[in-house]
């Protein structure tokens, strides 16, 4: 299109339509737009209106007639009192109403303040940074992102784990496992910050200290495959292998394994902490969601769950704990199933089920808000921020061309970094700054505070 036309155009375009202009409607002359004349159909009395149209009009003729005597006269008054037909109008017109009466005066009632309507927050659609992760395993059965406390997110790149510091945005590497014993399959921060722990493909777990990159020691003998799923609660790593088990390990131990949990048939992918410490939920790839109780475990004998769920039909790997109502867990389903579902921990019911058309492969609770947000896959590969109880959505954030399979957020709450198949890691600022500054959390002692060295 050459300039002329899309001058032309445009001119056109203005001329038929300008922009913040208020419409007005053409008037061709006085006559074709005079108002109608309605009346309040409320107020008619139609049967007084057809007899004063039709009987009327002959009464009138009768008394030009013949003079009506007095007692007529009389009668006829008292009788156009009683139907009230001393109207003079025939169509009718409602007045305003009249000015409420107060029952209340002004000066003995007190004026409620109105509450401050809360802005809108703000939710950046566009991720705040983007880094390169290649040679990211694209299995959604593992668990190769985490963020620590100390404001450091591990990441694990096929053999290595590698550090990214959120205070300078530093990168280094932790640490490579030879190609006989990896790629590495789990990753998760200890609830100091300094210490992480590291689950292999060869069923070991090593545990490092980020400060030094040292290697404290190797957890064998729990699992005869890979360890695709781990979890803290204080001293105690809880770890979930391909083998369908769950061992807690208490690592100030010689010998740490401390209890077992047999339940699933097929891989553990999921495994999350109550804030308590007391509930411990586990997700498989047998479809199935447990709920453990630390108060019944036996280090003598198979321990025995505390609830069986079975009301997901694909892989249960997406797990989070509500940080503000302690009994309540949201979990996601695999493909197959595509479903979010809450449930009480503590009678084993599900609240709500939420079904999103797409595989949940993460979710996140906000700790200052009434929010969750998930992660998926196909077809749209986005990150779904929604109010909760109603389940509304709030936002969808894309940017990702592969699913999104894990979740991480920052010690402070307010960022999510998420990692993809498409070998890219995003920084999110999806849940903001609180409006009111929260106590920090009492730091939790370090598990390994009690050692001089471990062989």
């Amino acid at each position: 299109m050459d300039a002329g036309s899309a001058n032309s155009l445009s001119n056109m375009k203005s001329q038929a339509r300008c922009p913040l202009q208020e419409q007005f409607l053409h008037r061709r002359n006085s006559r074709e737009n005079l108002d109608r004349f309605i009346p309040n159909r409320s107020a008619m009395d139609f049967d007084y209106a057809h007899y004063m149209l039709t009987e009327g009009r002959k009464g009138k003729e009768k008394e030009n007639a013949a003079v009506s005597s007095p007692s007529t006269e009389a009668y006829r008054k008292q009788l156009a009192e009683a139907l009230n037909m001393n109207r003079t109008r025939i169509l009718a017109f409602k007045n305003k109403p009249p000015t409420p009466v107060e029952l209340i005066p002004h000066q003995f009632t007190s004026p409620q303040p109105a509450k401050p309507t809360r802005p809108r927050r703000y939710i950046p659609q566009t991720s705040e940074r983007t880094l390169d992760a290649p040679d990211l395993v694209d299995d959604y059965y593992l668990n190769l992102l985490d963020w620590g406390s100390s404001n450091k997110l591990s990441i694990a790149l096929g053999s290595t784990v590698y550090l990214w510091n959120a205070s300078d945005g530093s990168t280094s590497e932790l640490v490579t496992i030879d190609d006989e014993n990896g790629p590495v399959t789990s990753v998760s921060w200890a609830p100091d910050g300094r210490h992480i722990a590291v689950g292999l493909n060869n069923s070991q777990v090593h545990l490092l200290d980020s400060t030094n990159n040292k290697l404290l020691r190797t957890l064998t003998g729990g699992h005869i495959t890979r360890v695709g799923s781990l979890a803290w609660d204080n001293h105690i790593l809880t770890t979930g292998g391909m083998d369908g088990l769950i061992v807690n390990n208490d690592v100030r131990k010689r010998s740490p394994i401390v209890e077992t949990y047999r339940g699933h048939t097929l891989e553990v992918c999921g495994l999350k902490w109550s804030a308590s410490g007391r509930q411990l939920a586990s997700g498989g790839n047998d479809n199935v969601l447990h709920i453990w109780d630390r108060s019944m475990a036996s280090s003598n004998s198979p321990t025995q769950w505390l609830h069986r769920l079975e009301e997901h039909t694909a892989a249960v790997k997406a797990l989070a704990w509500c940080p503000f109502q302690g009994n309540l867990l949201a979990s996601g389903g695999g493909g197959g199933d595509r479903t979010i579902k809450f449930w009480n921990t503590h009678t084993g019911v599900c609240l709500d089920s939420l079904d999103t058309s797409s595989q949940v492969c993460a979710l996140l609770w906000n700790k200052n808000e009434r929010e969750l947000l998930s992660s998926h896959g196909f077809t749209q590969n986005q990150l779904t921020l929604w109010k909760y109880p109603s389940m509304v959505k709030i936002a969808e954030l894309t940017g990702h061309t592969s699913r999104v399979l894990f979740m991480a957020q920052s010690p402070d709450g307010c960022t999510v970094a998420s990692a993809a198949g498409d070998e890219t890691l995003r920084f999110w600022n999806v849940f903001g700054v609180p409006e009111v500054a929260k106590f920090a959390p009492k730091a939790n002692p370090e598990p390994f505070a009690h050692f001089n060295h471990i062989r």
